[in-house]
C-alpha cells in the first residue's frame, strides 16, 4: 500500500469506467472481426459455386466437341451431380454468319428455374471437325 505525502491512499488498479471502456473497445473489435469473417466466408462460398458451375459447363462443352454429330438447332437440357450438388445445364446452339460453324453456349444453374445462370461458357463448332 502506498501512502502519499498528504496521508491519502493512492488508488491501485482501474476504475469501473476504465474497465467498461476497455470492454466496449474489445466488444467492438470482436464484432468487426466477426463481420469480416462472415464476408470472407460468403465470398469463398460464391467462388466455390462459380468454380463448380464452370466445371459442369466445361464438361458439357467437351461432350459437344467429342460428339460426331453436328449440334442440333434445338436446345438441350440436363442435370448432373458434382460435389454433392445437383447442377442444371442448358445448351443453346446459335447460328453464325458462317454456315459451317455454330456457336454452342452452356448455361449452368443451381436452381433449374433461376433467371440468371451461375456460369455460362461458349465455344464454336465447325462442320469439318464433325466429319
Amino acid at each position: 500500500m502506498q501512502v502519499s505525502c498528504s496521508g491519502h491512499r493512492k488508488p491501485l488498479g482501474f476504475t469501473l469506467i476504465e474497465v467498461l471502456l476497455a470492454l466496449s473497445v474489445f466488444a467492438l473489435a470482436g464484432v468487426a472481426l466477426l463481420s469480416t469473417s462472415e464476408t470472407h466466408f460468403s465470398s469463398l462460398n460464391h467462388i466455390e459455386e462459380k468454380m463448380f458451375a464452370n466445371w459442369v459447363a466445361s464438361n458439357q462443352l467437351v461432350e459437344v466437341n467429342i460428339e460426331k454429330q453436328w449440334p442440333p438447332k434445338n436446345n438441350k437440357r440436363g442435370k448432373v451431380e458434382l460435389a454433392g450438388r445437383e447442377w442444371f445445364w442448358r445448351q443453346e446452339v446459335l447460328e453464325t454468319f458462317d454456315k459451317n460453324m455454330r456457336a454452342v453456349a452452356i448455361e449452368v444453374r443451381m436452381v433449374e428455374d433461376s433467371e440468371t445462370p451461375t456460369a455460362r461458357l461458349m465455344t464454336y463448332v465447325s462442320l469439318e471437325s464433325k466429319q
